[in-house]
């Protein structure tokens, strides 16, 4: 066993000093709307990847983002990388930004990257230059080895070259936003006075505010502190009504989102995070999570957060990391009850808030160990009650592969479970194995429609599937395209329709070891926000695969359209 480290020592850190203040008001106020939100997922977040996005990623996360809701959407640092500055002409040329939604790049205060950000931003018909030099006591003595009027002096000569360039470009409606960045390890006085020297330079009014950017780049203290800053801040920069107070906090002590919460409260206007929570170390504060909260007290978050999976989908597609299963509100496992007092307690609540809401539909939710109402989210009541393994989910999925090879991923198992208990409690006896093999083929074997036959093209960009299934009504064929042959599918079936369909998990299997082994999959679809499971066998996998995605469809009550001519060639 190894020993622990004898490094680990305490004693090499100090307490961050608490700002001396007497008059905070911050405690006593109440969030009561939304803050303006702006999503850093293209680049605080892109930047953050072990394998960056590649452009079709980024344009899957930009529509992303722009269907949830985002009025801002910083995309990108054009002036650091080629693709960046691909990207964002890629969005201007293509015209794929809506009227409603401004676009953000980040630039350092250096002319020749401010030059090359207003170049990537030419055409463009909303923008916000985002300028920033680091002002920390750390980064001036020991990075740049800088004076504090040095470094006042790099923002201010980086603020008279926005402007210079944004005069050049009088046909875009252009908003400036600046960050001291490292401000929690900044001086309070010292960051106000260069924000202030920016700002003279700027010249906001009201009717044309500034940004002014406070981020925890690093998180250095408890979020209460940080609030104390954001106050002061607010209570002694200038022209505090031609300003914009923005927050970018990340999540180095576990707090980001109570870091952005208390600031609000301290009187910020605007906070700058990702989807889930990706970013650089820990990651940046999580807007899903923000918004959420803001919702489960009653509070219009402003964003659309209702199709979770589509949303976890995309971005763990995107981003290649994986979602945890406790991740507040979008975790597989956050709705899901594995003690029986809790199960029960929820079973009497809903039961008591059907009838509530029979009588009166805007009743509000009150439901034991449920915060909100899963529905909200695209989940269902069967993911609340789950079977844990002394409920049985253990021995069925023990029985299943012992007996018939059947080894079925833990999401299948948790659903499975139910339905043999359903059965268990029906029949008021024990089940038979040979009752749980034929439970699990009666439920997500059902070949109501039947793969015929299947094309598959690949290419760099995309596959396109061709798909001839066969119905009691004749052969229908499905096209779709898209990465991966479950992904072109699901495309051509969602198009076929006109449903909402995203592929949630998937596994795969062989039964058997000789020459007649044949394929078995097991796939999870959310159709129109329902999830469903479902399995397939075919000799092989790709076979399988089409299959299982069938029978999930079987199994909702969406209905394959547009029979083919082809039965009656």
């Amino acid at each position: 066993m190894q020993p622990f480290n004898p490094n680990f020592n305490h004693k090499k850190y100090r307490p961050f000093a608490p700002v001396q203040k007497t008059d905070r008001r911050w405690p006593n106020q109440v969030i009561e709307t939304a803050p303006a939100w702006c999503s850093v997922d293209l680049r605080d977040g892109n930047q953050a990847l072990m394998e960056p996005m590649t452009p079709n990623q980024k344009l899957e996360i930009f529509k992303l983002l722009v269907d949830v809701g985002f009025k801002e959407i910083e995309v990108g640092f054009p002036a650091a990388s080629q693709p960046d500055f691909d990207f964002v002409r890629q969005l201007i040329e293509e015209q794929l930004i809506p009227d409603d939604v401004t676009i953000q790049v980040l630039t350092q205060a250096r002319e020749p990257l401010i030059a090359r950000s207003f170049e990537a931003l030419k055409g463009a018909r909303n923008a916000i230059v985002h300028l920033y030099n680091s002002t920390s006591t750390v980064q001036r003595e020991q990075v740049f080895k800088l004076s504090r009027k040095e470094i006042k002096n790099i923002a201010v000569q980086g603020a008279q070259w926005v402007r210079d360039f944004a005069e050049q470009q009088p046909d875009t409606n252009w908003q400036f936003q600046y960050s001291p960045e490292s401000f929690t390890g900044t001086e309070i006085d010292y960051a106000v006075e260069v924000c202030d020297a920016v700002t003279e330079v700027w010249q906001p009014t009201p009717d044309n505010k500034v940004i002014i950017n406070l981020p925890a780049t690093v998180e250095v203290s408890t979020p209460n502190v940080y609030a104390d800053q954001i106050e002061t801040v607010c209570d002694t920069i200038a022209r505090r009504d031609s300003l914009i107070i923005s927050l970018h906090t990340h999540n180095d002590r576990g707090c980001g989102v109570a870091a952005a919460e208390l600031g609000i409260l301290a009187g910020a206007d605007r906070i700058e995070g990702t989807l889930l929570g990706n970013g650089e170390r820990t990651g940046n504060m999580d807007v899903v999570t923000a918004a959420m909260n803001l919702y489960s007290q009653g509070i219009d978050p402003e964003l659309d957060l209702s199709n979770m999976d589509r949303i976890i989908a995309t971005v763990e597609s995107c981003t290649q990391l994986a979602v945890h299963p406790r991740h507040a509100y979008a975790g597989e496992l956050v709705f899901a009850a594995f003690s029986g007092s809790h199960q029960d307690a929820i079973n009497k609540c809903m039961t008591v808030d059907a009838q509530k809401r029979k009588d009166d539909p805007e009743a509000h939710w009150n439901v034991a160990y449920l915060p909100i109402d899963p529905r909200d989210l695209g989940r269902n009541y069967q993911q609340v009650i789950r079977i844990n393994s002394q409920s049985g989910k253990g021995g069925i999925a023990y029985v299943m592969e012992q007996d018939y090879g059947i080894q079925m991923p833990r999401w299948l198992q948790v659903d499975f479970s139910a339905h043999v208990q359903k059965r268990a409690e029906d029949s008021e006896s024990e089940v038979a194995p040979e009752q749980i093999f034929d439970t699990f083929n009666s439920t997500y074997l059902i070949n109501h429609n039947r793969i015929d036959t299947y094309n598959l093209s690949r290419s760099h960009e995309a596959d396109e599937l061709s798909v001839i299934i066969t119905t009691d009504a004749g052969d229908i064929t499905i096209d779709g395209k898209g990465k991966g042959v479950l992904d072109a599918f699901v495309s051509g079936l969602s198009d076929n329709t006109d449903s909402d369909m995203v592929l949630i998990d998937y596994s795969e299997h062989t039964l058997g070891q000789d020459e007649q082994a044949e394929a078995i999959t097991y796939v999870q679809l959310s159709i129109n926000g329902s999830r469903y499971c479902a399995a397939g066998k075919s000799e092989d996998i790709v076979g399988a695969s089409l299959q299982a995605v069938l029978n999930a469809l079987s199994r909702s009550d969406v209905k394959i359209a547009q029979p083919s001519k082809l039965a009656a060639i």
